[in-house]
């Protein structure tokens, strides 16, 4: 146990999908696991480990913004063992060609500040995603002919964003979209040896100010989680 997660030795798996929201979590635990079972509650941050085609898994939330997820993927490759650690979550849109419903595949993920600048300090570190688990994931979106895009986003600090200059910049140096948590987990993974990938929906589009109603969200939300299941065990 941790002071943030409750789950006993040999409860997580090494490979453990992070959404951000607990109630997702739940969701996709359910919904794509053989046998789900909770494994935290630890301050509602829900946790659950089944399998998937035999494998092992964890569904673990890591709640909204940097600070938190490094919290929980810290505790989990430190004191758990995970090894691989995917991102499903939410983004909004900053091109055009990219629309909702759209699957993002984070090939980098830019930010203004994350949790480990205390550690780089002067040095701008270039976060990116494990290469064997982006190419795994872009034969899965393939395959299952999903509309998917691959290329960096930008992990914000803010949900409330009061720079628009900041997100023109942004869009023409072709950053496919926004979410909050991608920098940091890519980070940590550099830093502890293991592989991190980021798969994300577009629930959002900031150039036309589109968004996804609230109750077709999670309904559009399997691919990701297809996705990220067979680029996690893909060979």
């Amino acid at each position: 146990m941790t002071v943030h997660i409750g789950a006993q030795p040999g409860q997580i798996a090494e490979t453990v999908l992070m959404p951000g929201d607990p109630l997702r979590a739940e969701w996709a635990a359910n919904t794509f696991l053989d046998n789900p079972v909770c494994v935290n509650r630890v301050r509602g941050m829900l946790g659950f480990t089944g399998t998937w085609q035999g494998h092992p898994v964890t569904i673990h939330g890591s709640g909204m913004g940097m600070p938190s997820l490094s919290i929980y993927a810290n505790e989990l490759i430190r004191e758990y063992g995970a090894k691989t650690l995917i991102r499903i979550g939410s983004a909004g849109a900053m091109q055009d060609k990219v629309k909702l419903r759209d699957v993002i595949l984070a090939m980098t993920a830019s930010s203004l500040s994350t949790p480990s600048v205390g550690i780089f300090r002067e040095l701008n570190f270039a976060p990116c995603a494990d290469f064997e688990l982006l190419n795994a994931a872009v034969a899965s979106a393939k395959a299952m002919g999903a509309i998917y895009h691959v290329g960096g986003i930008y992990s914000a600090d803010v949900f409330y964003d009061e720079r628009p200059d900041l997100n023109e910049i942004m869009t023409r140096h072709g950053i496919l979209g926004v979410e909050m948590e991608a920098a940091e987990l890519y980070n940590l993974a550099a830093r502890h040896g293991v592989r991190a990938l980021a798969v994300l929906t577009v629930s959002d589009h900031l150039l036309r100010h589109e968004a996804l109603p609230s109750e077709d969200r999670q309904s559009s939300f399997g691919d990701m989680v297809q996705i990220a299941l067979e680029a996690a065990f893909a060979g």
